[in-house]
């Protein structure tokens, strides 16, 4: 037959058959194609909703039906659900434009006549915080684009004025504010630079200190308070792109690895209309101290600083003066570990009082100080810890916040009286098992509530408060849910595990789908182990829920369990515990609950142990297959921390104090130092793009299993970033990767 005649007859056969394949394909069945490339389990998201008017009204992006490819702000009065499209789609475009603008975000002025309109972002670490701001004009409905002589997608942070006339951007490490009624630029800052940051933050702060919107107005709208870093001291790190061109490019990042030189920083105000910066006369080294957040202090005349020394085991709450700069501290706040910051400190309308929160109990609660800080009240009595405080009513006297007494594995909203008249109340109904989130607007009346559990993907409905009555459902994931039980799956089962010493460890597990009891199975572990996760949450996983359930549907038990050291809400001593024993603690507690599974379910079979994870949890896999050997047969490490002086200041020395070259912590603490033991199958894999954890790191220990003529695996992404998804196929080649390596390595099935 000619190769014409062939191909003809092929295709012809590929587009008869390929609708029958479709419909007999078993659906009960996974693949790592079907996981992570296809839409099989795709789920539905609501459209960023926002209460208006104290709730009477909230708004949402809805897809439009007359503007193709364009979305509505749709309206809502909130009890009744009455529709109206109070912006439409229409309206997002350009004059000279055909097609409206995409909105990734919108932000209301306070009179809700004046729309700014976040588009056309780009990436700058983690996060898209670059891009392009509209202004539309709801009266005329006008659009024009701010920072008109501003490069594409280079504006950071706008925000309204409090008074609606103004805007304020950062542009290129410069603060600038434009005039509404005319067009204005006015440029605040000059000095703005790759070194000189104005209004936003280095890469440190950002990753660490959550911050990246780096200026507030005053609630006067005459003054703009912001961050300054000055990152001249602080050492590159080249990342090298050896693919996009014929020669290697060199991207330099500010990087500070533990124990060297930070940026420094400091705190000013500039009265909008420009002129001279009133700098804050915070004492101490600004290098070897941070300024973790700032805010208005309730007035225009003061700004309130939280400043946290280098090791961040204190902290200082200083009022400064904006018009002389003088500071005073009102609050000191110390442990003998580290202090994590947060965001909820927040004046009362009064200005005379602002909540805080504090482990000083033991226990991670709110108090109520006031502003000179000689009275502190607890808010907040008792053996839990309060997880976020998500709303406080003062009108009505009530706190709500999330928590969850009994079990921390889970997330409840709770609230409880201001003058401590009435107890704790739980405010999610029972029937909410797992984890739940709210967004609650001005005055508590109502909220926008999710929830999911480890076995049923997210619901999100509009509720009103204190009742938790369901106004609306929302997002009700129907298609989705149809496709998750057409599945053979194993449900995820909790539980608690004792590993001597009265520590009991919180943990789940997914049984092959075929369970017999009577078998044994081999076991992949997956860890984090660190302060800055748990895994052990009940909640809906995602793709990776459904990729561990393949691996059941293959015959395989995963496990995870949280050991002490990770953010559970345990108390302080649970978290705390793993100060300055970050690969020595947390791996010990993996390997104790690993040995102590084995001897309480006989269907694990203890010589098909694998362990696999990412960044702090490709640094823990790779503890684990070199500090206990004999216990875990192959493990797969991502993006790991290999050694410890390789990481960052903020987050490195948080949690294991300054290295110190006589002192060996850093490197007693590192996986590297125990490559030397690795006897089982292990691969690493690493993006060469990573700005947060250095692929240097998986060099650094290959040099080190090289040295001991251990045999190992490595995969290396050209220019991926430490999520390792940039690029087309990138997700599926990782997880296919990952797939393959453990059915090779660790063979599947009973025995």
């Amino acid at each position: 037959m000619k190769p014409f005649k062939q191909l003809f007859l092929f295709i012809l056969l590929f587009v008869y058959i390929q609708p029958i394949l479709a419909q007999t394909q078993d659906k009960s069945a996974l693949t790592v194609d079907r996981i992570f490339n296809s839409m099989d389990f795709m789920g539905e998201r609501s459209g960023q909703m926002r209460f208006i008017e104290d709730g009477k009204y909230y708004t949402s992006l809805e897809p439009s039906k007359e503007t193709p490819g364009g979305r509505d702000i749709v309206k809502y009065e909130t009890e009744t659900g009455i529709r109206e499209v109070m912006v439409p789609a229409k309206s997002f475009i350009p004059e000279g434009q055909n097609r409206p603008l995409p909105i990734s975000n919108y932000i209301w002025s306070m009179d809700h006549k004046l729309l700014l309109i976040y588009t056309n972002t780009a990436r700058v670490w983690r996060q898209n915080t670059r891009g392009d701001y509209y202004l539309l004009d709801l009266q005329t409905n006008k659009l024009l684009k701010l920072g008109v002589d501003a490069k594409p997608s280079t504006l950071m942070f706008a925000k309204f004025s409090p008074d609606g006339k103004k805007v304020g951007y950062v542009r290129e490490h410069n603060v600038y504010v434009e005039n509404l009624s005319d067009g204005k630029i006015t440029q605040l800052t000059f000095d703005g630079s790759t070194t000189i940051i104005n209004g936003t933050f280095d890469w440190v702060y950002e990753e660490e200190l959550d911050l990246r919107d780096g200026f507030c107005w005053s609630p006067d709208s005459k003054q703009i308070a912001f961050w300054q870093l000055d990152a001249s001291g602080v050492q590159n790190f080249y990342l090298i792109n050896n693919t996009d061109s014929v020669y290697s490019k060199i991207t330099p990042v500010q990087y500070p690895k533990a124990g060297t030189t930070n940026s420094s920083c400091k705190v000013g105000v500039i009265s909008a209309d420009g002129g001279n910066i009133v700098w804050m006369k915070v004492p101490g080294d600004p290098r070897n101290n941070y300024i973790a957040r700032m805010e208005w202090a309730a007035n225009s005349d003061e700004i309130v600083l939280q400043h946290l020394n280098r090791l961040q085991n204190k902290n200082e709450v200083m009022l400064g003066n904006a018009k002389t700069g003088d500071v005073k501290t009102i609050l000191t706040e110390t442990d003998p570990a580290w202090i994590d910051i947060h965001d909820y400190l927040h004046f009362t309308e009064n200005g005379k009082e602002f909540t805080w929160v504090s482990e000083r109990d033991g226990w991670r609660h709110l108090y109520l100080v006031s502003r000179d800080g000689q009275k502190v009240k607890l808010l907040t009595p008792g053996n839990y810890d309060v997880i976020d405080v998500q709303s406080i009513d003062e009108k009505d006297g009530w706190i709500y916040f999330i928590a969850s007494p009994d079990n921390a594995t889970q997330r409840y909203l709770y609230r409880i009286s201001v003058d401590g008249k009435e107890k704790l109340q739980r405010v999610t109904p029972k029937e909410f098992s797992g984890t739940n989130s709210y967004q609650i607007s001005e005055g508590a009346n109502y909220a926008i509530h999710s929830y999911s559990n480890a076995n049923t993907p997210s619901i999100t409905e509009l509720v009103k408060l204190p009742g938790h009555k369901i106004i609306k459902k929302i997002v009700e994931n129907k298609k989705l849910a149809e496709k998750i039980n057409e599945l053979k799956k194993s449900p995820t089962e909790f539980f608690k595990i004792d590993i001597g010493d009265g520590v009991a460890l919180d943990g789940w597990m997914i049984k092959p789908t075929d369970f017999n009891p009577a078998k044994k199975y081999p076991v992949l572990f997956y860890v984090y182990s660190e302060p800055a996760s748990q895994t052990v949450v009940d909640r809906w996983g995602g793709p990776q829920y459904l990729w561990f359930q393949m691996f059941a549907q293959q015959g395989y038990i995963v496990i995870s369990v949280d050991n002490r050291g990770t953010p559970a809400p345990r108390g302080r001593e649970w978290r705390k515990s793993i100060y300055k024993r970050i690969g020595l603690l947390n791996s010990a507690d993996q390997a104790a609950a690993a040995k102590a599974l084995e001897q309480k379910y006989s269907f694990i079979d203890p010589d098909r142990i694998g362990v696999w994870g990412w960044s702090g949890g490709g640094s823990e896999t790779l503890q684990l297959m070199f500090r206990y050997p004999d216990i875990y047969k192959t493990g797969m490490a991502v993006a790991a921390v290999t050694n410890e002086k390789f990481y960052d200041t903020i987050y490195q020395e948080r949690y294991m104090g300054l290295p110190d070259e006589k002192d060996s912590v850093y490197e007693k603490c590192s996986a590297f130092s125990q490559a030397k033991n690795l006897k089982g199958n292990l691969l690493i894999v690493h993006g060469t793009g990573d700005d947060n954890v250095h692929f240097q790191n998986a060099e650094f220990v290959i040099n080190e299993l090289v040295k001991y003529n251990k045999r190992f695996t490595m995969m290396a992404y050209p220019n991926r970033t430490h999520g390792i998804y940039e690029g087309e196929g990138t997700t599926l080649h990782l997880y296919n990767l990952l797939t393959r390596y453990l059915n090779d390595n660790l063979p599947a099935g009973g025995k």
